[in-house]
């Protein structure tokens, strides 16, 4: 894929799942049937027809999920403000990384009041606005703001039409900042299916030189030959976390009664601090390596009547 204006600009033109992602952005697409928009990212990242009456891999019935399993609490699931109120319901407050302030605007931010470190985001999306500040006297402040306007603006919905997340109000946190002894910061991403914690994705050395790395492993904690495309396993595989058996059992609880639920915890200095929940990884727009994990992940899905 090529970056820079011009380099985009070609992906845009030549790459079809591009296009239609760029389309998506621009609210070009607003009027297409969440069905019909599925339907035609699908076959553009898979190069293969979505069998939305009948799905049999992961990634087709996460795209039925989003049609079918509408259930009013995941959009408070979803919002990375309200989702603290329910976590700390379900498994308790102690596992929440401290919250700095909230707002609704970046206007609104005192950044003289702010610590030296802090973690910001917006509450409704993925990514767009983020500031990880490990320096403040370092912090380009306008720039933040800027882009944290961006993110608010974004309608994070339309880019997969994963509803859960049209009607989250906008707002934007900061918590505090996390960092392990090692420098860099883990993400425990563990995958249940009805309930029950089936694997973990690992992602390590996220906001370092090196570069992220991802493995999957088994709810034992034995390394799976499974991988994301385009992104390598750690060079050396990870010892089995101390607090594994907990973190699962958290997982656990917050998962129940729910077709599928990825829940993502940190591991800071022997501490479990929840992260956040997904209930569709990718968007379910991104296949495995190998690509028969797919249907394998599948046949763990257990739909609900529709």
């Amino acid at each position: 894929m090529k970056t820079g204006i011009l380099g985009k600009l070609k992906n845009v033109l030549t790459d079809p799942k591009i296009r239609l992602n760029y389309m998506a952005s621009l609210g070009l697409t607003d009027r297409l049937s969440d069905r019909r928009f599925l339907q035609m990212k699908y076959e553009r990242a898979f190069h293969a027809k979505l069998r939305i009456d009948n799905p049999v891999t992961f990634n087709e019935k996460l795209q039925w999920l989003k049609l079918y399993d509408r259930k009013p609490e995941y959009t408070v699931m979803v919002d990375k403000y309200k989702a603290r109120e329910y976590v700390a319901e379900k498994i308790g407050a102690q596992y929440l990384i401290p919250l700095i302030g909230v707002w609704d605007s970046p206007d609104e931010i005192d950044f003289s009041a702010l610590p030296d470190q802090f973690a910001m985001k917006c509450n409704h999306n993925s990514g767009l606005g983020m500031c990880i500040c490990a320096d403040k006297s370092k912090l380009d402040i306008e720039k933040v703001k800027k882009g944290l306007k961006r993110g608010l603006k974004q309608d994070y919905y339309l880019t997969g039409r994963e509803w859960p997340y049209q009607d989250v109000p906008r707002r934007i946190v900061a918590e505090q900042f996390l960092k392990s002894d090692a420098g860099g910061l883990t993400d425990y991403k563990i995958h249940c299916f009805g309930g029950v914690p089936k694997f973990i994705l690992v992602c390590r050395d996220r906001f370092t030189e090196s570069g992220l790395t991802e493995d999957f492993y088994t709810a034992g904690w034995e390394r799976m030959d499974l991988k994301r495309p385009h992104i390598p396993n750690a060079k050396v595989p990870m010892d089995k976390p101390e607090k594994l058996a907990e973190m699962l059992m958290l997982a656990e609880k917050l998962s129940r009664d729910i077709p599928f639920l990825r829940v993502d915890f940190y591991l800071v200095e022997g501490k479990i601090y929840f992260s956040e929940l997904t209930f569709f990884p990718a968007s379910g727009f991104e296949g495995f390596d190998p690509p028969e994990w797919d249907q394998t992940l599948g046949d763990w899905l257990t739909l609900p009547a529709k």
